[in-house]
């Protein structure tokens, strides 16, 4: 066992002597606080310090409910530094939602940012196993703390050993297809993402400024602006607000980032942001997108605009990164790529046997930075996490190139006319419409109780009406076939989204 098994030891302590002065992280928007490497290893220390003189033992939880700001880094880094297990959590959640994730994983202390504590001050002071509550920025309320009182005087701590298969961190799924459930990932699998598509796909190194719209509390955020920036010694550019199109712009301008992490539904809405604004002045290396399937309009209309590709990838909470990608130099819109490096990948039938090329699968994926399993959830864990294979929940065909194109969730996928339907596919065609902005497609059921596609609409231009939907059902016929075009559509001012951009079809198929 060494000290160098410790993601923090190779994340942060090697670059207080290599690079002590190159800045990691940088607020962007007006904030422009920044946090230095050494800075950062001294910072954690301190935190891992404060951690252990308040109680809090090795292997208990911490929860985090932190906005991306460079407090972010300090406390995960300082709480596996102490071994103690930070748990983020997506800050665009109800209180009901905080209320169960706390009593899940019953964390001892909670780490909020100051605009967050209303929303989840009733979870936090009724929590029978939250004993501190620390408060980031302004004035702390009644019943906490602040972070520079909790830190005082506490002596700083350097980082602990600790095995590479010792769990470092939890992260709750975003909750596409319901409610979130703990994650638990191991101290390696930091190094292994930042390792295979961090160095072999997006070929990260010390000059490079990335900016990911994706939060650090999410999986693909932390990787994007957290892991592997900084396992190279790049730097990241924070905003704490929510992206949209206007703001995703100005900070192109202002921060200069060379590599762009995005979702298909903010670069579509981007585009249409483009289409009255000057493009901005920055220069872009590398983008990338991931969360859902990217259709293949907007990554040709993209690369139409900046000269660059979107590079589509596909990863989860369970693998922590992307683990299927297009590269630099083998962009094939409309599939996911090949896989990464370091990764080995599956397409099953409902019996486990693999499928031919050409034939729809599940995708199974191996690889080591697959999570240890879930907490307190022992069937689902079982169900998911099968030997070396995780299961994705990802339906896909195989061409023959031997790329990978998406068809839809397990839970999305439905048969008309006895044939099976890819709800991306009919997306794909329905949002390539000059009026269309977004497009999501569920089954429903006709009079005659068979499943049908149905189609939500999110309009970019024109005006909803009868005449409109009959049109869009016709330009599928036209573009991928008469049986799969949506034999009712409703138009929608937005549709339901989590916060990492993925659409939650359960809600939409709840009122189909």
């Amino acid at each position: 066992m060494t000290a160098s098994a410790n993601a923090a030891s190779y994340f942060v302590d090697r670059h207080s002597t290599e690079r002590p002065d190159k800045i990691a992280f940088r607020e962007a928007a007006g904030k422009k606080r920044s946090l230095k490497y050494g800075q950062l290893a001294s910072d954690s220390n301190q935190i891992a310090g404060a951690l252990t003189r308040a109680g809090i033992a090795r292997e208990s939880r911490i929860a985090m409910l932190v906005l991306d700001q460079i407090e972010f880094p300090q406390i995960y880094w300082g709480a596996l530094k102490a071994g103690v297990i930070p748990v983020p959590l997506n800050t665009l959640l109800g209180a009901d939602v905080y209320d169960s994730i706390l009593r899940d994983s019953r964390a001892s202390a909670l780490f909020v940012s100051v605009e967050l504590w209303p929303v989840v001050k009733q979870a936090a002071l009724a929590s029978p196993d939250v004993q501190h509550i620390v408060v980031i920025g302004g004035d702390a309320p009644e019943g906490t703390i602040g972070l520079s009182d909790f830190l005082a005087g506490a002596d700083p701590q350097e980082t602990l050993s600790c095995s590479a298969d010792e769990v470092a961190f939890w992260l709750y799924s975003s909750g596409s297809t319901g409610q979130p459930k703990g994650v638990r990932h191991v101290h390696g699998a930091l190094r292994a993402t930042a390792e295979t598509y961090g160095s072999q796909v997006l070929n990260l190194d010390e000059q490079d400024v990335v900016y990911s719209v994706a939060k650090l509390f999410f999986a693909y955020g932390m990787g994007n602006a957290m892991s592997m920036p900084m396992a190279v010694g790049a730097t990241s550019v924070l905003f704490n607000g929510r992206p949209t199109p206007e703001g995703v712009l100005d900070i192109l301008e202002a921060e200069k980032p060379t590599v762009f992490c995005g979702v298909p539904t903010l670069y579509a809405a981007t585009l249409a942001q483009l289409e009255m604004v000057t493009k901005p002045n920055a220069p872009l290396r590398c983008c990338i997108s991931a969360g859902e399937a990217l259709p293949k309009d907007i990554g040709r209309k993209w690369h139409a605009l900046w000269g660059i590709d979107i590079l589509d990838g596909v990863g989860s909470t369970e693998m922590l990164h992307i683990f299927l990608s297009n590269r630099a130099d083998d962009v094939v819109y409309g599939t996911s790529g090949i896989a990464v490096p370091g990764y080995q990948l599956r397409l099953v039938n409902e019996d486990g046997a693999e499928v031919a090329q050409g034939e729809i699968g599940e995708l199974l994926v191996s690889g080591e930075s697959a999570a240890e399993g879930y907490w307190n959830q022992r069937d689902k864990s079982r169900e998911t996490f099968e030997g070396k294979w995780t299961r994705t929940g990802d339906k896909y065909e195989r061409d023959q190139q031997g790329r990978y194109i998406y068809c839809g969730r397990t839970d999305d996928m439905f048969k008309v006319s006895g044939i099976w339907l890819s709800p991306f596919e009919v997306e794909q065609a329905l949002i390539s419409h000059p009026s269309v902005l977004e497009a999501a497609v569920v089954s429903a059921r006709d009079s005659a109780d068979l499943e049908k596609p149905k189609a939500f609409i999110v309009l970019k231009h024109g005006v909803a009406s009868p005449e409109l939907a009959d049109e869009l059902k016709a330009f599928v016929k036209d573009k991928i076939g008469k049986w799969k075009y949506p034999r009712w559509i409703e138009f929608a001012e937005d549709l339901p989204k989590t916060a990492t951009g993925k659409i939650q079809r359960f809600k939409l198929r709840e009122g189909a």
